[in-house]
């Protein structure tokens, strides 16, 4: 086959800052993903992309482009609508959780197809994996009929969908491609829309944990997201929420499993009780669901046993106890007052370094690794007193996880709390 492009032709465009045309960003994805454009031609653009940027047209030509290298899924087999939530990623952001089932509990499907840690940053199904028996990877039939039957499903997105996104994910993380604003809203848009939902909310984190930790680029990103997706034909809005502080009081795989049981059991911290009720009314309400109010479901056991109908036909045994790491450690408080601050970004790199993350693709995590907070922002905290405690199978990783927490916390007697609103702002088409 002779091709019509040469990738020096595309690559040295966008290096003079010019616009890509339709055709050219169709075959340099096609063809990159067929193996004809080299890694090193790809590197090259991408980075002229992430200097030079793009613009709506290019950057939904892309996005389009990266749909159509794969299927799409269909669910409209389904007696009721779709709506499903992806989040940019933070520390202790284990809101997917119990989301899904709550919302299935209003009426709703969730099609939520998740991905793994990588870094300072959880991933939904290395935490799922902590329960013991629980599977992610489901065929389409499967996800079907785990939809059909509960309302929700969360497991891995098949190989089928979007692939060149994952040779392009694995390229931008060596090539320090990663934060080009146009390659990350392809990256999750494509996803998304190939995954078929009718109804999309995004959870855009922003503050000292968050991959945008600027609001003014946070919410660029949404805009950007929330234009593809309606773009798409599905209706989509964003939120854009604090990330300052870790999300409830646990970062860590199994930790974070616990902390959501709790949740759904109608207890957990406050912020992780009020950002999934928010994003269960945005996704009701964007899918067009009249049904049960989140707050209601959670309260009266429904979201509870939707969780576990989900747990249970993945093969998770929604009773079983959940792993515990062998060693913890505690750090107490070196002087009394409020605690002002506590930079999210060192408390996630903590939990990571203990075990509860990854730091290249395919390493094993630990389940019972990370941290749990008993203080945040705002709390008054007696000298001697308890504010965090580590967790890991392997004591030796105590040290490098207390290293990246020195000045991790601010205490000062009558200090004053600075704090960013959970939501910044709501975007909508």
């Amino acid at each position: 086959m002779i091709e019509p492009f040469a990738a020096v032709e595309i690559i040295s465009a966008k290096r003079d800052r010019n616009e890509l045309t339709d055709t050219q960003i169709d075959w340099v994805v096609s063809a990159y993903t067929r193996g004809v454009v080299a890694d090193e031609q790809m590197s090259a653009l991408l980075m002229a992309i992430l200097l030079n940027g793009m613009n709506t047209r290019e950057i939904a030509r892309w996005t389009n482009a990266m749909i159509n290298s794969g299927e799409r899924m269909n669910w409209s087999k389904l007696d009721r609508p779709t709506a499903d939530k992806h989040s940019t990623g933070g520390v202790g952001d284990k809101i997917t959780l119990p989301l899904a089932p709550l919302v299935a509990a209003c009426g709703g499907a969730v099609p939520q197809l998740s991905g793994r840690g990588l870094g300072h940053t959880g991933g939904t199904l290395d935490k799922l994996e902590s329960i013991p028996g629980w599977r992610a990877e489901l065929s389409n039939d499967e996800m079907l009929k785990v939809l059909q039957d509960c309302g929700a499903v969360i497991c891995a997105a098949g190989a089928g969908l979007a692939p060149a996104d994952k040779k392009l994910y694995a390229l931008r993380d060596v090539t320090a491609t990663v934060e080009a604003i146009p390659l990350i809203a392809s990256s999750i848009m494509s996803k998304k829309i190939a995954e078929g939902t009718s109804a999309l909310v995004l959870d855009v984190k922003t503050g000292s944990g968050a991959f945008m930790s600027d609001p003014k680029k946070a919410a660029e990103l949404a805009r950007t997201m929330v234009a593809l997706g309606t773009a798409a034909g599905v209706k989509t809005r964003a939120l854009v929420t604090a990330m300052d502080v870790p999300l409830g009081l646990t970062a860590g795989n199994a930790l974070e499993v616990r902390e959501s049981v709790e949740v759904l059991a109608g207890g957990g911290p406050a912020d992780v009780v009020e950002l999934t009720i928010l994003l269960a009314r945005e996704m009701i309400d964007a899918a067009g669901i009249v049904g049960k109010d989140p707050a209601d479901a959670l309260r009266d056991g429904s979201a509870m046993d939707h969780w576990r109908r989900m747990i249970s036909a993945q093969g998770g045994n929604p009773d079983a106890a959940l792993p515990v790491a062998k060693e913890s450690h505690q750090i107490l408080a070196t002087n009394s007052g409020t605690m002002t601050a506590m930079d999210a970004m060192k408390v996630g790199v903590a939990a990571w370094r203990l075990g509860a993350g990854r730091s290249r693709q395919g390493e094993k995590v630990q389940a019972g690794a990370g941290v749990e907070l008993h203080a945040k922002p705002g709390d008054y905290v007696k000298q001697g007193s308890p504010i965090m405690t580590l967790f890991t199978d392997e004591p030796a990783r105590f040290e490098r996880a207390l290293e990246v927490l020195t000045g991790a916390v601010i205490i000062v007697e009558g200090g004053i709390v600075d704090r960013l609103p959970l939501v910044l702002e709501r975007i909508e088409a």
